[in-house]
């Protein structure tokens, strides 16, 4: 079974707006409220692709409330440390052909929290992978990516990684099945470069020599590159008018390892699934539903490099 753990979950709101004129009322239109987090959005990715899931992440408040029974309500199972504070809210917004992010830093999670979902992590007896996304919460220890990455690797769990920190480069050592860096990520915390192919390639396999077992390293518009320490391939992106950029990566990971977990063989169908996924979301507002991923699946190339 796979899980995904959210450590700073949030709700969405994405809205269009006419205007962003400062010390003025700026309405908004089309306003869509979902449930969110890197991890979430991977499970809910998933269960499209027909691969069930468990979430796991810390929840607080009204809005934790709204995302856990959200959760509930399609079908997932949740395991939720409730916390203290509230979960964020994050705000992203379309005018014209720009797109505003404003995302919050999310609530304190205390230590005795942290342990809970230690506690949660190992009482899993199905747990077969665990993917770890996006930022971590406000007070989290700076040793506990590497608490869990030790409890997984005693009870024999892959680990996907997906996180914005700088503790991912401390986290090689425990040898992560798959890494999902995007190339702002690669270069800030690794200090490796993608401006080319010849780049990119010695800075997949920077990774690779430095403990991860495969590397997916997204770049939006530019494509898809994917290591797994003998081969390398690359997968164009197919282009869209962007709405919001908020789910796309996620959902780049999740439609890759909807195929590739248990059919690595097919890696560059999963490739161009996990392309055609990321350009649908893209154009929509949250997840979207998917409409066009056929359409793109059937025009986007890879190619073995």
């Amino acid at each position: 079974m796979l899980y995904t753990l959210t450590t700073n979950p949030a709700i969405d709101m994405n809205a269009d707006s006419q205007t962003m004129e400062a010390n003025k009322v700026n309405r908004t239109t089309n306003a869509v409220y979902s449930p969110n987090g890197k991890g979430l959005n991977v499970s809910f990715v998933l269960k499209h692709y027909g691969i069930d899931s468990g979430i796991l992440g810390f929840f607080g408040g009204f809005s934790g409330d709204y995302i856990v029974s959200e959760c509930r309500k399609r079908g997932y199972r949740i395991n939720a440390v409730e916390i203290v504070g509230t979960t964020r809210i994050n705000m992203f917004l379309t005018v014209g052909g720009n797109e505003y992010k404003l995302v919050n830093n999310g609530p304190v999670v205390s230590a005795e929290e942290q342990e809970k979902m230690l506690e949660t992590l190992a009482s899993l007896q199905d747990m077969d992978v665990l993917t770890i996304n996006g930022s971590a919460a406000n007070g989290m220890a700076e040793d506990y990516y590497e608490r869990i990455l030790e409890l997984c690797r005693e009870k024999g769990v892959k680990t996907v990684l997906d996180i914005s920190s700088t503790a991912l480069s401390g986290l090689m050592r425990y040898r992560p099945y798959l890494i999902k860096p995007n190339d702002d990520e690669m270069k800030a915390i690794f200090g490796l470069g993608a401006e080319n192919e010849e780049e990119t390639i010695a800075s997949l396999k920077k990774l690779h020599s430095l403990g991860a077992q495969n590397i997916l390293l997204t770049m939006g518009e530019k494509g898809i590159y994917f290591y797994n320490g003998s081969r390398a391939y690359f997968c164009e992106a197919h282009p869209v008018r962007l709405k919001s950029s908020a789910c796309a990566g996620d959902s780049c990971l999740a439609a890759f390892l909807s195929v590739w977990l248990k059919k690595p063989e097919k890696v560059e169908y999963a490739l161009r699934l996990a392309s055609a996924t990321g350009a649908s979301v893209a154009e929509s507002d949250g997840l979207g539903d998917f409409a066009n991923v056929e359409r793109y699946l059937e025009k986007v190339r890879v190619y073995s490099l």
